[in-house]
């Protein structure tokens, strides 16, 4: 069985980790932003669920020109979130239940408000401070035109030029400037900001944007010739490791330097990457002398459907397996349209369109995604690997599409003139009871505005309820540890068109049902099923979109 012993330095290897939003959680001082001592409020809740750790979005301070991955000081707590000793009492009281903690590491940029990037405004072009950053002179005959052809994420052009005619990159927001990872300078501040939250207890990081952080920075700088090479989708296009900012070969020094800083610590802290990269490539940010594990975002944006999630399951799981990793399995987090509602969109559809019509073109049957997710999950949850939970899919919540503009908070939104309507739908606060100004996240109402509908999906409403999503990852996750044995998948031969089935190694089968009617259930005992109790399916049978683990 895998060892989860607070001393083991495998304990992630299939470890269920929660991501805390902060500013979505639960809000402890009434001023409508969720805040540290909000979550330790609520870490009971997280250790009745029964997961290994919880990941913390980031609590920096910001300006929140991108959700708090704007960050202006790696090493302090965003005043309006709390103190360092907050966090210390949330590190603290996590640990006394049981619960490693995993906090967001945001390297490749800082806020503009940063100290360094003040300073390197006002040092003038040439300067040491600005060595720091990617600051550039322009192209044209008063260097009026960006550096290069590069897009930013968010839209429009990666360089915003300053007052005296230079121009800075940004890869997201103008509020984000990139840092220049070939100055040694930086490589040490970030491993001074490793060892400073590993010495306050931090168990493991979660790197953002790992991919980006090494860049081509020859001289001159090089056009890509397309708008579109300037996205991840480029990787694909472009021979492996050569895209002048993404995913290139460098960046592994980088992390094999991390490595040694935070094997340093007894047990070693963990880390995993955001590295939006094709498989073969993602895994070797996972290799053993860097960073653990990377996430696997093809299972994430993988349809509902048999032949391809199997693909998608068997894939991983040989990738991970080549670098000595184990595979990590996600359906939610704080970027993507909620699974609840994502995966009964039809095939095809436009996301962003989607939440541009409200969530009404296509109309999304609430019920129907519900019951996709539960059987979702109860098929993640049984796959060898680690599990990233996000913060209110353990009571079912949809994506609240219908969020009006005015409201939004998301730069995208912004930065695309209006056409990318952006994350926000994801991040609305959680509801933890069925009445109040904000369904019990805070005093007051919250900083986005909750949907009515929040009432029935309330912690409050499901506790101890026989047969609700809260109770079912509850009961699933119990049954998991117990169960866990090796990192193992059989597929089970003879399955009909549109089930997936598998068994792991101590003979727990997994039998998940895609299609769009009932088949046969395989002999054993029903251990848990992700249908309502009140499902009116005959005796050994499996309905459509459900997931059985059976003895």
């Amino acid at each position: 069985m895998t060892d989860l012993s607070p001393h083991s330095p495998d304990w992630w290897r299939q470890a269920v980790v929660y991501q805390v939003y902060p500013r979505s959680f639960a809000d402890a001082d009434g001023d409508g932003l969720g805040d540290l001592r909000g979550v330790t409020h609520r870490l009971a809740h997280l250790a009745a669920l029964g997961v290994d750790a919880l990941w913390l979005s980031p609590f920096y301070p910001s300006e929140l020109a991108d959700g708090g991955y704007d960050v202006a000081d790696h090493r302090d707590v965003d005043p309006r979130l709390g103190t360092l000793a907050d966090f210390d009492a949330l590190t603290g009281e996590a640990h006394r239940l049981g619960l490693k903690v995993i906090v967001d590491l945001v390297p490749n940029h800082t806020s503009h408000l940063h100290p360094w990037f003040q300073e390197a405004l006002a040092a003038g072009p040439g300067s040491p401070a600005r060595a720091r950053y990617v600051f550039r002179d322009g192209r044209g005959p008063a260097g009026e035109l960006p550096p290069t052809d590069w897009q930013s994420v968010f839209g429009g052009s990666a360089w915003q030029r300053v007052p005296d005619g230079q121009w800075y990159l940004h890869l997201f927001a103008r509020e984000q400037p990139d840092l220049n990872w070939d100055l040694e300078e930086v490589r040490e501040d970030f491993r001074t900001t490793l060892r400073f939250w590993s010495d306050r207890g931090v168990d493991g990081f979660r790197v953002d944007v790992a991919h980006a952080l090494a860049k081509d920075l020859t001289e001159p700088l090089r056009d890509l010739g397309a708008p579109e090479l300037s996205g991840e989708q480029a990787l694909t296009q472009l021979p492996p490791g050569t895209h002048p900012f993404y995913d290139r070969d460098e960046v592994h020094e980088i992390y094999r330097d991390w490595r040694r800083v935070l094997d340093a610590y007894s047990p070693p802290r963990t880390a995993v990457a955001e590295a939006w990269v094709p498989g073969a490539r993602r895994a070797l940010y996972a290799r053993p002398d860097e960073l653990d594990q990377a996430f696997n975002f093809e299972y994430l944006q993988t349809p509902w459907e048999a032949d391809a999630i199997r693909r998608v399951v068997t894939d991983s799981l040989a990738t991970a397996r080549a670098v000595g990793a184990s595979a990590t399995w996600v359906l939610s987090n704080h970027d993507v349209v909620r699974h609840a509602s994502r995966l009964v969109l039809p095939p095809g559809t436009d996301e962003n369109a989607w939440l541009l019509s409200d969530g009404r073109s296509p109309a999304v049957d609430e019920a129907a995604g519900l019951r996709r997710a539960r059987a979702a999950t109860l098929l993640m949850l049984a796959l060898p690997g680690s599990s990233y939970v996000y913060q209110g899919e353990e009571l079912g919540l949809p994506e609240v599409a219908d969020l009006p503009v005015e409201v939004l908070q998301d730069p995208v939104w912004e930065q695309t003139g209006h056409t990318v309507k952006g994350r926000d739908g994801c991040r609305v606060p959680l509801p933890w009871k069925a009445a109040g100004p904000s369904y019990g996240f805070g005093a007051a109402g919250a900083w986005l505005p909750q949907p009515p509908s929040f009432a029935r999906y309330a912690a409050e409403a499901q506790d101890g309820t026989a047969g609700s999503t809260l109770e079912l990852y509850r009961t699933a996750l119990r049954l998991r540890r117990k169960l866990l044995d090796g990192e193992v998948l059989t597929w089970l031969p003879d399955t009909p068109p549109g089930v997936l089935a598998f068994a792991r190694t101590d003979g727990w089968r997994c039998v998940t049902n895609l299609s769009a009617t009932q088949q046969p259930l395989p002999p054993g005992d029903v251990l848990l099923s992700s249908a309502p109790p009140d499902d009116d399916t005959r005796e050994g049978l499996l309905p459509p979109d459900t997931t059985v683990w059976l003895a």
